[in-house]
């Protein structure tokens, strides 16, 4: 298929001329005059290069290439601006403007031949580099994405590592993520918090909700295992695997940097523990000193407690971790987690049906 050239000149005898030199190289030549419907012209013809007369009456053609250039909406292509004499600013401004040439008459057959087609070569050039560029950007993003999910699957596993210490808690992390999702996604619909809770922040949340407990990796087997109440000394040591969590994925932050997964596993695993009225651990924060995720993850990990048999406990009905959870609306908990939570509470329910430590029974199957 012909390469297509517009010609837009307000000079009929400048349109045959430049259109008899193109057309005997095969070129598909389109003319056109007024310099009003140019830009529906571009736009429904797709031509692969215009020559763009500088004058025409009562309108400037630097402007209109201009205006071309800077338009979204028309594909982009070379413009090669073409007047009946030469002036240097006229011409300085025309490649500023973004035109790849100039030229002026008399035309010079050969050398306009010769410019139409060095140019038409470029401009295809730049398509194959911007297409490859595309391709190479495309397969780049992907292989990112495949090592980021290895890195997730990873830190996932050592989290279900460490709390295989304590193999009370059965399906815990997996739990956590679906009730952390749920509250973020929610919040996510509120006015305060939609430029918060992005979706980069609901996938950080899920992924850095299960090193909320890595710490315990710390914990004396004799503290984290014991099977009764721990002593006031016990629960003291407990209460530190919020410091030994957050000083672990610290480390891993100062290597590796500006992760914001990393940095969002930081603060729930050093606030999880923290109380909306200041009465938490380890620091005593209060209210909105607390990171946010870490208050989302406070309500999915007291749920989690609240539904889940423990060998010192029985599961609560969902029915009771509602009430339970209300009541520390304010006190334990942000009001406005609250309020997400009793939304989305027959998500958390289903959550806990369908991730449940409980097996069921053969002969049921």
């Amino acid at each position: 298929m012909p390469k297509k050239i517009l010609i837009v000149d307000s000079k009929e005898e400048n349109l045959k001329e430049l259109e008899a030199i193109l057309s005997k190289e095969g070129y598909a030549v389109l003319t056109q005059t007024d310099p009003m419907t140019i830009r529906a012209t571009i736009i429904l013809s797709s031509p692969d290069l215009v020559i763009m007369g500088t004058d025409f009456e009562n309108f400037d053609g630097l402007d209109l290439c201009e205006r071309i250039k800077k338009d979204a909406l028309v594909p982009s292509m070379p413009i090669i601006m073409e007047s009946e004499t030469r002036k240097e600013h006229i011409v300085a401004r025309s490649f500023a403007i973004g035109a790849v040439d100039f030229i002026t008459k008399p035309y010079q057959p050969e050398e306009i031949i010769a410019r139409v087609a060095t140019h038409l070569k470029l401009h295809d050039l730049n398509i194959q580099l911007e297409e490859k560029n595309k391709k190479l950007e495309s397969t780049v993003e992907e292989q990112n994405k495949t090592i980021t999910e290895m890195q997730m699957a990873t830190i996932f596993s050592l989290a279900k590592l460490a709390q295989s210490r304590d193999d009370d808690t059965g399906k815990h992390l997996e739990r956590v993520q679906k009730y952390c999702r749920s509250l973020a996604v929610e919040l996510s619909k509120l006015p305060e918090y939609e430029s918060i809770v992005t979706k980069d922040f609901i996938k950080n949340i899920v992924f850095a909700s299960s090193l909320h407990d890595i710490g315990k990796v710390s914990i004396p087997d004799a503290i984290l295992l014991k099977p009764g109440k721990l002593t006031e000394e016990e629960f003291e040591e407990m209460k530190k695997h919020t410091i030994y969590g957050a000083q672990t994925l610290e480390e891993v932050y100062e290597m590796f940097g500006s992760n914001e997964f990393i940095k969002m596993g930081i603060d729930i695993a050093k606030y999880h523990h923290e109380r909306w009225d200041g009465k938490g651990y380890p620091e005593g924060l209060s209210g909105e000193e607390i990171p946010l995720s870490a208050r989302i993850m406070a309500i999915a990990d007291v749920y989690d407690a609240l539904s889940s048999r423990r060998t010192y406990k029985a599961a609560f009905p969902h029915k009771k971790c509602v009430e339970i959870i209300t009541e520390g609306r304010g006190t334990q908990f942000d009001p406005s987690m609250v309020d997400a939570f009793l939304k989305v509470q027959d998500e958390f329910a289903l959550t806990s049906q369908l991730y449940s430590d409980i097996k069921p029974s053969l002969k049921f199957l």
